[in-house]
């Protein structure tokens, strides 16, 4: 009884890293949607980028369940790293893991850490100053500020190095994320092939499109 309600507990924890996981996509689809326009129209991207961070519902409603999604996700991951690390026998270690599965699959951990500090950094450059000229200086709104400071960001090759590293540990990260979460859902159907077809080019198609931003307004600022 016991080995069930455990089992049960872990699939169940599983199940909610997964969903946390698939809504964070959902964030980083629209993140990258945004992003990109900087590199057509300066104009279209300070656009989106001002009605986003004025919004009541974005700011006040989206944000903060985002940000609580982003806490639990790389919680439980590290919780569910931890207990299948204690679950495997000593001589697990002594196994070559290369032989049974991939480097993304056995170090979601390292790369997931390298995404959690990527975040932090992230916060740190957008968010907090966005919050700070809002609600601490409580300047004059500027419309068209949203750019230049996208743009500022990325003059440094080391920060512009560290956000291309981060994004390419995000698509391997991503890459088997997508296949796991339809595992832990238990997602099996005729859709099933598509769909991982579809998250397998999501995981390829936003991180290195990220790159390109960030290369982009570094050779171009």
């Amino acid at each position: 009884m016991a080995k069930s309600a455990l089992l049960k507990s872990s699939i169940a924890k599983k199940v909610a890293m997964a969903l946390s996981g698939l809504f964070l996509v959902l964030f980083l689809a629209q993140h990258f949607f945004i992003n990109m326009t900087s590199v057509f129209s300066a104009d279209t991207f300070n656009s989106i980028s001002h009605f986003m961070g004025n919004n009541p519902l974005v700011q006040f409603v989206i944000q903060p369940i985002l940000i609580v999604g982003v806490i639990f996700h790389f919680i439980m991951g590290f919780v569910l790293e931890f207990k299948n690390n204690s679950a495997r026998p000593i001589s697990y270690a002594k196994n070559n893991g290369a032989a049974n599965s991939s480097w993304a699959s056995r170090n979601m951990i390292v790369s997931g850490s390298v995404v959690l500090a990527f975040l932090l950094l992230h916060f740190y450059d957008f968010w907090v100053p966005e919050m700070v000229y809002k609600y601490v200086d409580v300047s004059p709104l500027n419309e068209t500020r949203y750019f230049h400071e996208l743009a500022e960001k990325f003059e440094s090759p080391v920060r512009t190095g560290l956000y291309s590293l981060s994004f390419l540990l995000l698509s391997l990260h991503l890459w088997h994320g997508f296949n796991s979460s339809f595992q832990s859902v238990g997602f099996n159907n005729k859709y099933s092939k598509s769909l991982h077809t579809l998250g397998y080019a999501f995981a390829i198609v936003v991180p290195f499109g990220f790159i390109f931003i960030a290369l982009f307004h570094h050779f171009n600022h």
